[in-house]
């Protein structure tokens, strides 16, 4: 590679750490260990569209407007999502999860990273209709307020909901998504039912302390954001925050393989990405 352009490169490289650690000391937000990848693919999408002439530039903003940072974090945060996502991991929950579940007299739930709360009433509507939602507890945190916002208000396009009914169908839905939700203009509004139950919070993944006593989580696909010594400071925490016997549930490209509390699980669904914390 020509040596001017690495230089170049590098440099880059630098001023996105620096703007990540002034992230970091002004507001509290710590991306500093996420993947360099797709955070810089984030920032220079911003950088592109707001027409800075340099990084230093966009950090000035960010540090003295805090309407721009605002911004900024939502580009930063993981928001891809959708209900019944992966209906093979629902239909495993349902057939090899949610028994072991009935067997509590009350169960904690934890969605970590819950985004916009699609997954989240996901998992009401099963629990409700396995007969479990009376006895459950479900926490649903996020650190990005607009996006945990849009999962309290439970309003989604309209134009999703094709997709959405066939993933719950395929999840082994016992019957028809609209039975929970109201079409209302462009949108639907999810049924308030299912927010009885559910304690929306701001909370981060990164910086936050432990959930005491949970009997499931799921944090789907947000590790895979995060690099290899994160991912086990939050292994660490999602272990410690779990009962003996408790479970974790991973996205699709996920595992355990090589995190140091790794150990900590046993797997009980390979293809779903569904752990079982140890009983010593």
């Amino acid at each position: 590679m020509n040596p001017g352009l690495l230089s170049c490169i590098e440099n880059e490289n630098i001023e996105i750490q620096l703007l990540l650690e002034a992230i970091f000391l002004k507001y509290g937000y710590d991306f500093r260990d996420y993947s360099q990848a797709h955070i810089k693919r984030r920032i220079m999408n911003r950088y592109k569209q707001e027409g800075f002439k340099s990084l230093a530039e966009m950090q000035h903003r960010m540090i003295y407007e805090q309407s721009f940072f605002q911004v900024l974090l939502s580009d930063l945060s993981i928001n891809v999502t959708e209900m019944f996502r992966d209906p093979y991991f629902y239909k495993f929950i349902r057939q090899e999860i949610i028994p072991v579940l009935k067997t509590y007299p009350f169960i904690k739930i934890w969605h970590a990273g819950c985004s916009t709360g699609e997954e989240v009433y996901s998992m009401a509507i099963m629990l409700k209709e396995e007969g479990l939602y009376e006895r459950c507890q479900i926490f649903a945190t996020d650190f990005n307020d607009r996006v945990l916002q849009k999962a309290i208000d439970g309003i989604y396009p309209l134009k999703y909901i094709r997709d959405y009914m066939s993933n719950y169908q395929e999840s082994g839905g016992h019957y028809s998504l609209a039975d929970y939700y109201t079409a209302k203009y462009e949108s639907v509004i999810m049924d308030a039912s299912l927010k009885e139950k559910i304690v929306f919070a701001n909370h981060n993944l990164v910086t936050d302390s432990v959930f005491g006593e949970i009997n499931m989580i799921v944090c789907r696909n947000v590790l895979i954001y995060f690099t290899n010594p994160l991912q086990d400071q939050v292994i660490k925490l999602f272990s410690d925050s779990l009962c003996p016997g408790g479970i974790l549930a991973l996205g699709s490209k996920e595992n355990l393989t090589f995190c140091e509390c790794g150990a900590d699980f046993e797997t009980v669904g390979d293809k779903e990405k569904v752990f079982r914390k140890k009983y010593y």
